[in-house]
């Protein structure tokens, strides 16, 4: 996997010293959505002054992580006379990186791009990792590309503006880091997750910063996604699955990865002795970190599941877990 920098601290949208070393061409294109950019795009323009900037604005929401608003990206890429030097720039959440990871590997045959992550869930998930890609109406993320960033650019200033429901939801995501790899950062997590949901500047930074290094620990021995890079799933077999048959209208990705998880575990004590007190003790902190708070009725979710674009061979496959910190692949569980 092409090494890339990941950028972690305050007020970095100001810093024309990083977007500098990995802009190589002349042209720039910014892809945000406007309720982010009354926010942070006026910053971001003047720290690009010494470069040609267009814009380009993207419904809100996960039902616009679409193939027709991705062609719009594509279309003013080319109206725009946007050359092979080009570098987009994704100014938003994970909806954002997605489409404008995609569009880049696309464009032309493929261009650079930067991530520069507004939200938690994609600070601490999809903008590390090179994962681009659109929704299908049957299935989330069936089109897309593998695409490394030039650089990730987290500015935790961002986070201060987010909807505290926004928030909660990317926790879930840092939870999962510590489920699947790292027990001894889930036993922190369980210390300070007050101070997290507090925004307490240095636990905060910590938090995004162990879980960036495992994803990217994990994405550069598997970057396409054939074994250990799979373990990133835990949860969202079932949590994919419920988004597809809510459309993608009842529940933030966090939130429903969080009841994925949740499964997951149960799941993971019939099938792989995961103990009670683990069980336990990842519901409690998925409950103090202001997740699975509504009682929800889950939908049949198999046949949303065999759509999944991890599937193989007509099996469902699932993430559980053996302990908390070991995470293993196990193939088409019957309950």
């Amino acid at each position: 996997m092409k090494a890339y920098p990941v950028y972690i601290d305050n007020h970095l949208l100001s810093s024309s010293e990083i977007f500098q070393k990995h802009i190589h061409g002349h042209q720039v294109f910014i892809v945000t959505q406007k309720n982010i950019a009354e926010l942070y795009l006026g910053v971001l323009q003047k720290t690009l002054q010494d470069y040609h900037c267009d814009v380009i604005f993207i419904p809100e929401g996960e039902k616009n992580k679409n193939i027709f608003e991705w062609q719009k990206i594509i279309e003013q890429l080319i109206l725009k006379h946007h050359e092979r030097s080009t570098t987009l720039i994704a100014l938003g959440g994970g909806v954002i990186g997605d489409m404008t990871g995609f569009a880049a590997a696309c464009y032309q045959r493929g261009v650079n791009y930067i991530q520069v992550p507004t939200t938690l869930m994609a600070q601490v998930d999809s903008s590390i990792g090179g994962k681009t890609g659109i929704n299908h109406p049957l299935a989330k993320n069936m089109l897309g590309a593998f695409h490394q960033p030039q650089c990730v650019v987290m500015d935790m200033a961002t986070l201060t503006t987010l909807p505290e429901r926004e928030f909660v939801s990317g926790i879930a995501e840092i939870i999962k880091y510590g489920l699947i790899w790292d027990a001894d950062f889930f036993s922190w997590l369980e210390n300070n997750i007050q101070l997290i949901l507090e925004k307490n500047s240095a636990a905060l930074k910590y938090a995004i910063e162990r879980s960036a290094a495992i994803k990217m620990h994990i994405v550069a021995e598997d970057e396409r996604d054939h074994g250990l890079r799979q373990l990133l799933n835990f949860g969202h077999t079932f949590g994919h699955a419920l988004e597809s048959a809510t459309n993608y209208q009842t529940f933030l990705h966090g939130e429903a990865v969080a009841f994925g998880m949740k499964m997951a575990a149960e799941l993971s004590h019939r099938h792989q002795g995961l103990s009670v007190d683990d069980v336990s003790r990842i519901e409690n902190l998925l409950k103090r970190a202001g997740l699975l708070q509504n009682p929800v009725e889950i939908p049949d979710l198999m046949s949303y599941m065999k759509r999944d674009k991890k599937t193989q061979k007509g099996e469902t496959q699932f993430i559980l877990l053996k302990k908390i910190g070991s995470a293993i692949r196990h193939q088409n569980l019957s309950s």
